[in-house]
């Protein structure tokens, strides 16, 4: 008995891990900007909830408010993959959040 139900928690904790794996590989990128006096930066943040760009559009906000940003734009949500060819445009801002 004890047997059967182990099956169904092993189940669940691997669906667990895989989409912990998921959010860890989902990136966005975004633009923010500072007032008095106004800056702007364009930067890339490693997102660890929802990979869609509602879900980053709070998180960001939320990670990047503390220092005195405001969110403009998500502009996309990827992987990976994505990485190397924004490294470049956003600097200092690159993973910085």
């Amino acid at each position: 008995m004890k047997h059967m139900l182990a099956i169904p928690l092993i189940c669940l904790g691997l669906l667990t891990f895989a989409a912990s794996a998921r959010a860890a590989d989902c990136y966005a990128d975004y633009k923010a900007k500072q007032n008095n006096p106004l800056k702007l930066h364009y930067g890339v943040i490693q997102l660890r909830g929802g990979c869609s760009k509602p879900a980053a559009k709070d998180e960001i906000q939320a990670r990047i408010a503390p220092a005195g940003w405001t969110l403009l734009n998500v502009m996309s949500v990827f992987g990976p993959e994505g990485l190397q060819q924004r490294k470049a445009n956003a600097g200092s801002y690159y993973l910085r959040f």
